[in-house]
């Protein structure tokens, strides 16, 4: 059982995410008032689909990163369809990195970079809610 057990969060472009979801909003609205041109409503049409499969795209490229933790071990997961694994034991950690930003702070999300024997990171993880929780869990 993983105490730690979270997928990267959408919240790290909060400001791209906001846009998206205007653009489709807006499309729709948009497409309501010009029902008289074909053209007009077809480009509107187009940009309303891009957007969303921007957003569908976006959502499956966050879940396919995983990053579970316990006592005893580390285990990050990358990918949907084929995956790759890290797996690493909590008693080999040195050192556990946490970068974040204002607009990350705000949202609790962060970088985490694990680190082992060498001078590069192990496991870079991306957009992953309550970096400190993790923290505090692999130091004790």
């Amino acid at each position: 059982m993983y105490k730690y057990n979270e997928n990267s969060s959408m919240k790290n472009r909060p400001f791209s995410l906001l846009f998206l979801i205007v653009a489709i909003i807006g499309g729709f609205v948009l497409a309501f008032f010009i029902k008289e041109e074909k053209v007009f409503l077809l480009i509107d049409l187009a940009v309303i689909v891009v957007c969303i499969m921007n957003l569908l795209i976006w959502k499956f490229k966050n879940k396919a990163n995983k990053l579970m933790a316990n006592e005893e071990e580390i285990l990050f997961e990358v990918g949907l369809l084929s995956k790759t694994r890290s797996e690493i034991n909590t008693s080999g950690v040195r050192t556990v990195k946490i970068t974040q930003s204002f607009i990350e702070r705000i949202f609790g999300i962060g970088t985490i970079e694990i680190y082992t024997s060498g001078d590069l990171p192990e496991v870079i993880a991306k957009a992953m809610p309550n970096p400190h929780k993790f923290r505090e869990l692999i130091k004790n």
